[in-house]
């Protein structure tokens, strides 16, 4: 959701969105055709910092401003740090570094082009927006995808008057294209950048955050300056490619539809993602005990609160015409629908044994899907319906047919003695799979079952609030087709219809009934 309103504000900065088209696209049926009109598919936003420097000052607000600098790189480049990909190296800063209103003695060297404070990031998932302001205060000289470990070297020059990390050539993971970048952090609070023209790379953040907020100031880090910042991060974000803006598509669907849409699903004309396939955007939740934080930004979407997360599916072409044909891995077009759209809730459970501490064990592929070693009943959400064959071993199922027992927990359809127990397995072995992979089917492997009970959830989130008897039973969701050309491909339209109308029996099936998807513009 942060990264979808940093898109969006960021296009007003670059001038992209500073006019409000009127409605263009008519439904379809039960389809919502969006047309963009250079307002909902936006452009790339490619690097344009070759050997430039950039220097954040302390500002009176609490943050930081920003402008451009001629600075040449700092020498000596002082120690050489041994970091290999997704990886973080602590070290002592020798004075103490004033970071939004936080005196900073020590710091962490991470291998993706960053210096975080409290503690280190080596998370494997999307360099993004978000995990910017939600993580650690953080300096991000240039946040990438880096490996150290396939080219490249990282550098800590710490000294009683400045604490400087450089990436030399430091490659991009799985890429050819490398990165040069210099941050120096200074005892008055500055921090000064330098972006080599050697980089190659152009995905990236460069920003400065204080981490654990929702604010971020876009800005165009090419401009002379001084840049307001604001109290909170600052920055701006590089890619390569476009990207839909889901705020501009949500609120254009509410000038012409009515606010009673629990969901959005957008689907488009032309392949935006690169980094994934498909994402859902939480933009409201008032549910506790499920892993989500309570929040709600959907009046930015264009709704008055009825709207809880956009679903964004891209291409409609990447999807085979029948929705039950199987295809990326186990599944098919209706459970990857099943994935995004269960993502409102899930999964995001840990646990706490009686007397032990809490566990992310069932977690796996960004802390948001089941463990691949985790028993699901083949769940959409990931993880397996894993068979105990008995001394140890263990053998996958099918995956991605329904939402189990536990899935339905977090969806608020069933009560917890409804929820049978079920288990994970610990230290596997025999297996090249790991936690964050998807399901597969036949898979087999040793390890040592642990039995998690409903209750040991619930003791490491609290309970479910509102409760089954308070929950919503049906789901209602919108589907939208945002195009670029002047009408739609109407056989495109007739597929996603096929798609929407398979979609809601699926969902019923795999809930057991117990809760009904409305996909129909008009009740």
């Amino acid at each position: 959701m942060l990264d979808d309103l940093y898109a969006h504000r960021a296009a007003r900065l670059r001038g992209q969105t500073l006019v409000s088209p009127s409605p263009a696209g008519a439904d379809v049926g039960h389809i919502a055709v969006l047309q963009d009109q250079g307002d909902l598919v936006l452009r790339a936003n490619r690097l344009d910092l070759s050997d430039v420097g950039l220097r954040f000052t302390q500002n009176g607000s609490g943050g930081y401003d920003v402008r451009r600098t001629e600075a040449p790189f700092r020498a000596p480049l002082g120690s050489r740090l041994t970091l290999s990909d997704d990886d973080s190296r602590a070290a002592t800063v020798p004075f103490a570094f004033p970071f939004f209103g936080q005196s900073q003695t020590s710091a962490f060297v991470n291998s993706d082009g960053n210096v975080t404070f409290g503690e280190g990031d080596n998370a494997s998932s999307e360099r993004s927006v978000s995990r910017v302001l939600t993580g650690a205060p953080r300096v991000a000289a240039f946040f990438a995808d880096l490996d150290p470990s396939a080219g490249g070297s990282v550098w800590l020059n710490a000294t009683a008057t400045e604490f400087t990390v450089t990436w030399c050539a430091v490659r991009g993971f799985e890429s050819s294209r490398v990165a040069t970048v210099q941050a120096t952090m200074l005892p008055d609070g500055t921090v000064d950048v330098k972006i080599a023209g050697a980089t190659t790379l152009s995905d990236a953040i460069v920003a400065v955050s204080p981490g654990r907020t929702g604010v971020f100031t876009p800005v165009d880090l090419s401009a002379d300056g001084p840049t307001a910042g604001g109290n909170g991060a600052v920055g701006e974000r590089f890619s390569e490619t476009g990207q839909l803006d889901t705020v501009a598509a949500a609120r254009r669907f509410f000038q012409t539809h009515p606010d009673t849409f629990d969901q959005l699903v957008m689907w488009t004309d032309t392949r935006l993602l690169t980094r994934s396939f498909a994402f859902e955007s939480t933009v409201k939740n008032e549910v506790r005990g499920i892993g989500l934080d309570v929040f709600d930004v959907a009046r930015e979407f264009g709704s008055a609160g009825t709207l809880r997360s956009v679903v964004v599916m891209d291409a409609l072409s990447k999807y085979p015409d029948d929705p039950a044909q199987r295809f990326l891995g186990e599944n098919n077009t209706l459970s990857l629908l099943g994935q995004e759209s269960g993502h409102r809730w899930l999964a995001f459970l840990q646990f706490r044994p009686p007397g032990g501490t809490r566990s992310n064990a069932l977690l796996g592929r960004d802390e948001a899907h089941w463990s691949f070693f985790m028993d699901s009943d083949g769940s959409v959400m990931e993880g397996n319906d894993i068979e105990d064959l008995g001394g140890g071993s263990f053998r996958t199922g099918p995956a991605g047919r329904r939402f189990s027992r536990l899935d339905q927990y977090a969806m608020g359809l069933v009560r917890e003695s409804d929820v049978p127990p079920f288990f994970y397995v610990e230290s596997p072995s025999g297996t090249v799979r790991e936690p964050d992979s998807a399901p597969r089917s036949g898979e087999t492997f040793t390890g040592t079952r642990r039995d998690v009970l409903i209750q040991d959830v619930v003791a490491a989130m609290g309970a479910r609030s509102p409760g089954p008897g308070e929950s919503a039973r049906v789901h209602r969701q919108a589907f939208t087709y945002v195009i670029t050309t002047a009408a739609p491909d109407t056989a495109q339209v007739a597929k996603l219809d096929r798609i929407r109308t398979a979609w809601e029996p699926f969902f019923l099936a795999a809930t057991e009934g117990r809760m009904r998807l409305e996909s129909r513009l008009v009740p």
